[in-house]
């Protein structure tokens, strides 16, 4: 547009922010209100030279009738901003327009773009103050999705509608593959999310129930990718949700954090999982979206800040991150935003509950103050006396005195459901002092559990002391667990297996998977003697740990098999002799060996003759120079031809049952092999007998002397040219020589 035009467009600009100001802060009949809304109207008549004109706005300018200004002006930009925000597409203004219009269409643009949307729109809203002389037309937001998202938004409505209708069965695949693209980008979640949150507050869904839809959404992007590795599913999904936090409503993340108390131990831990995971930037990041939106702190903002940070000098560092953030919006271009900004501050760091404090009890709160600045006035007291006293509010009695209300809590009240509910803060304090690295305070309060559900407790309430564990041991608490026995020192560990063993068995599956994906050499051994400690009850362990893609982890089952024993031990050894790493196969044969049942050596015999690992079974069972595995090696030599890779297999038998002393059943076999051949095999024939004689040799009893002697005088041929070499030497000096 000409420099003219664009000159009358940004005093048309200007004009309208500041009236925009002075009607939030102003009545109508104010005179500040009076003069910015002549100046306005002023502005549009020389802006409009006749009839009507049609203002197209975009993100951050403002055209007329296709063209856009000469050069970018900053209260253009800023009105265009504040009108895009609240989804203002075109405006089609009319010069009759009167003082009464103006008025009203500036109200609808001061008031903040997450009310007017919860309201059904800028659009509606104008609809509904009855006004003329003024056309909106509201941005399609299903069009704004398909520009950001790049696909067709209907996929995301029917999400939202799955989710906020609490539908049951799986999403199709078209809304599936739309809801995994979203995964690992906060920004498109956090779209996906603000229309989310558009839905719900259209259909005037409560808040709970939106927070319980939004905790639907991430479970159903879990299931998705469920079989993904965790940093690419569990964690980036729960990141992904509590990046995008940043971008909700106050309202709407004081559900979400309600949400972890939830009754319903699944939806309380993936609320928790979430929450737990929301950063310092991204708490900076809510806390100025929402003074910008809002222009200002709000209670329910100073509630839900006062919820994800308690402490006072990490308010204070968020508070300064946040301002900066903010500074750079609009908001902070204008004068009073150092005034306002202060305003936030002073409320978000002071928030207080006195609201819902009773009278008396305000009044004794009153009583004690005045008391206490009497006492600093007199000063009479000695100094070790305000030690004891400032001793009973330090970091540490505090934190004491938290663990034992708790504990008074879990042991006074009587009644199930209450008790429920005491116990799932209880899980969720053991779960932080875990983090904290406070063993003790997690002792305690899991001991105060354990009791509940032994014969010693309560019969009313066994049942929601055994599920509060379940639930406890089912969330991230025994990542956390296995996180401390990786950092601690030796000395160190003692109170981390303390705790597991207080716990019980219901800790060994998720130990086991903690196990099964763990690489730290230190932290396997650890929780390998961890195990092994429950005992036979750790049997349940043992299939995850022999999935695991760590070959000491798969030893670790192994040993648990070995410790355990049993014909079901046995057959789930067999299964390992085929592993791919040879020390976990060895750990196999030796633990089969070990067993000594003739389950166990039939079980050998047929690796040795028909498994794929016979080689490194063989070695194994050579080198243990056991006499108990004489039977084992006899049947293997009786029991199968030697054919291809048995020729080898024979070979070696012989050479350890010559090694291995006189017995009867090894005499016999070595006879019947020495006897043994194939006319049409001369070659290996001669070598097998060749072996046979040289182990009877190698024995060298009468026995074995006589079974040579008479092999040179009846046997055939072949047989008497295998022995004569074994003849000529004396059996003392030759068992000498080997």
């Amino acid at each position: 547009m000409s420099a003219e035009q664009s000159a009358v467009l940004a005093e048309f600009a200007r004009a309208c922010r500041a009236a925009a100001r002075s009607v939030s802060l102003y009545p109508a009949t104010h005179p500040a209100i009076q003069t910015s809304l002549s100046r306005v109207m002023a502005a549009a008549e020389r802006l409009i030279p006749s009839g009507d004109l049609l203002l197209t706005v975009l993100p951050d300018t403002l055209g007329i009738d296709g063209r856009s200004p000469a050069k970018p002006d900053p209260a253009i930009v800023e009105l265009a901003e504040l009108m895009h925000d609240r989804l203002v597409g075109t405006v089609r203004i009319e010069r009759a327009a009167g003082v009464q219009d103006w008025h009203a269409l500036l109200l609808l643009l001061a008031r903040p773009a997450d009310e007017l949307i919860a309201e059904g729109g800028i659009a509606r809203a104008w609809a509904e103050a009855g006004r003329a002389h003024f056309e909106l037309r509201e941005i399609d937001y299903a069009e704004v999705l398909r520009e950001r998202a790049g696909r067709d938004a209907s996929q995301w409505d029917a999400i939202i509608a799955y989710c906020l209708q609490g539908s049951a069965g799986p999403l199709d695949e078209r809304a599936l593959a739309a809801l995994i693209d979203t995964l690992g980008d906060a920004g498109r979640f956090a779209e996906l999310l603000g229309r989310f949150q558009s839905a719900a507050a259209a259909g005037e869904v409560p808040m709970g129930a939106r927070a319980a839809a939004f905790l639907h959404l991430v479970e159903e992007l879990l299931k998705a990718t469920a079989e993904r590795p965790k940093a690419q599913g569990e964690d980036a999904v729960l990141q992904t949700a509590a990046d995008a936090m940043s971008r909700v409503t106050p309202d709407m993340l004081l559900a979400v954090i309600r949400h972890t108390l939830s009754p319903e131990p699944a939806q309380a831990q993936l609320a928790t999982a979430v929450v737990n995971r929301i950063k310092d930037e991204t708490i900076a990041s809510f806390v100025a979206g929402s003074v910008v939106n809002e222009r200002g702190a709000s209670e329910r903002l100073a509630q839900a800040f006062e919820a994800l940070v308690p402490e006072l000098d990490r308010k204070e560092r968020l508070l300064d991150l946040a301002k900066e953030e903010a500074a750079e919006s609009p908001l902070g271009r204008e004068p009073g935003f150092e005034d306002l900004w202060q305003s936030a501050h002073h409320m978000l760091t002071s928030y207080s509950d006195e609201r819902y404090v009773s009278a008396e009890y305000a009044r004794e709160l009153s009583s004690a103050r005045t008391q206490a600045i009497d006492v600093e006035r007199t000063s009479d007291d000695p100094p070790e006396r305000i030690q004891g006293w400032l001793g009973t509010v330090s970091n540490q009695a505090v934190r004491d005195l938290d663990v034992q209300l708790l504990l008074d809590l879990l042991a006074i009240e009587q009644e199930t459901a209450p008790w429920g509910e005491v116990a799932r803060l209880v899980t969720a304090e053991i779960d932080r002092r875990v983090q904290a690295g406070r063993m003790e305070d997690a002792q305690q309060l899991t001991s105060a559990l354990v009791r509940e559900t032994s014969p010693e407790g309560h019969e009313p309430i066994r049942h929601a002391a055994e599920s509060a564990l379940d639930a406890l041991v089912a969330g991230p608490f025994s990542r956390h667990l296995v996180a401390r026995l990786r950092a601690v020192e030796d000395p160190d560990v003692e109170p981390v297996t303390g705790l597991c063993r207080t716990i019980g068995p219901r800790i060994i599956k998720p130990l086991a998977q903690a196990l099964a994906a763990e690489e730290n050499v230190r932290t396997i051994r650890r929780l390998r003697e961890l195990l092994f400690g429950f005992g036979a009850a750790g049997r349940e362990s043992v299939e995850q740990l022999k999935l695991s893609a760590n070959p000491a982890v798969r030893r670790t089952a192994i040993e648990l098999l070995r410790m355990f024993g049993g014909e079901e031990a046995l057959a789930e050894l067999s299964t390992m002799l085929g592993d791919r790493d040879p020390q976990v196969q060895r750990e196999a044969i030796r633990a089969i060996i070990q067993r000594g049942s003739p389950e166990a050596f039939a079980l050998l015999q047929r690796a040795l003759v028909a498994g794929g690992a016979r080689t490194t079974v063989l070695q194994e069972v050579i080198g243990l120079r056991d006499e108990r595995v004489v039977p084992l090696l006899c049947a293997v030599l009786t029991g199968s031809m030697p054919r291809g890779a048995l020729v080898e297999i024979h070979a070696q038998v012989m050479d350890a049952l010559g090694g291995l002393g006189s017995h009867a059943e090894s005499t016999r076999a070595l006879r019947e092999a020495l006897y043994r051949g194939k006319w049409w095999a001369p070659f290996r024939t001669a070598a097998l007998r060749g072996a046979a004689a040289a182990a009877l040799r190698r024995i060298g009893t009468p026995e074995t002397v006589a079974i040579l002697e008479e092999a040179a005088r009846h046997g055939s041929r072949g047989v008497r040219k295998a022995v004569r070499p074994y003849l000529r030497v004396p059996p003392q000096r030759e068992r000498q020589h080997a």
